[in-house]
């Protein structure tokens, strides 16, 4: 199935996913590697300067130039290893309402926190310059002190996309699901 939603998402949204579905998403996304996690689960909620309900976080160290200040032109955004923010993501999700992750070649051991609550979207690696043209703006950038890459940009998107299901709400993983094919294959081969 091919799904177009908007953020914020609520359960009822991605609920219908399932693994293998196509998704192209419009909105809201904010970017968020391994610092900005870290800093994320440290920071009280009533501190927070961005709100994470319904919200969809691509792992993404962006390019963005900077025009003149305040004004922010992305040149790349392409998706970054989704696995480092593995240990992470219980973690995220039982403080935060977020529905939806992206990022790049899936993600160890967290279908069982994200049932329910969160599903996980792959993002073609290398394709950066093609990821930029679904930006439509660049919102707000929080966390700067962070570097560029690990900081928060909020970004408007226009049918970013294509983006494959890897992880769905009731816990099934693509990903583990083609590492156990692989695995089974490989016995049967040396036997």
């Amino acid at each position: 199935m091919e799904y177009h939603l908007k953020t914020p998402l609520s359960i009822e949204d991605i609920s219908p996913l399932r693994i293998g579905d196509i998704v192209y998403i419009s909105g809201k996304v904010l970017t968020a590697r391994d610092e900005a996690h870290k800093r994320i689960l440290e920071t009280p909620l009533e501190n927070m300067p961005f709100d994470l309900d319904g919200s969809t976080i691509y792992h993404c160290g962006p390019l963005i130039q900077e025009k003149e200040p305040g004004i922010w032109q992305p040149v790349a955004a392409g998706p970054t290893t989704s696995a480092r923010m593995s240990a992470m993501t219980p973690q995220l999700l039982k403080k935060h309402n977020v529905r939806m992750l992206i990022g790049k070649g899936g993600m160890d051991n967290v279908a069982d926190s994200m049932k329910g609550k969160c599903v996980y979207l792959a993002y073609t690696g290398g394709c950066a310059a093609l990821a930029v043209n679904s930006i439509t703006k660049v919102c707000d950038v929080h966390w700067l002190d962070l570097g560029m890459p690990e900081a928060i940009w909020v970004l408007e998107m226009n049918e970013f996309g294509p983006l494959v299901v890897g992880i769905d709400t009731g816990g099934e993983d693509l990903f583990r699901n083609i590492r156990e094919k692989v695995n089974e294959n490989l016995e049967k081969a040396l036997r």
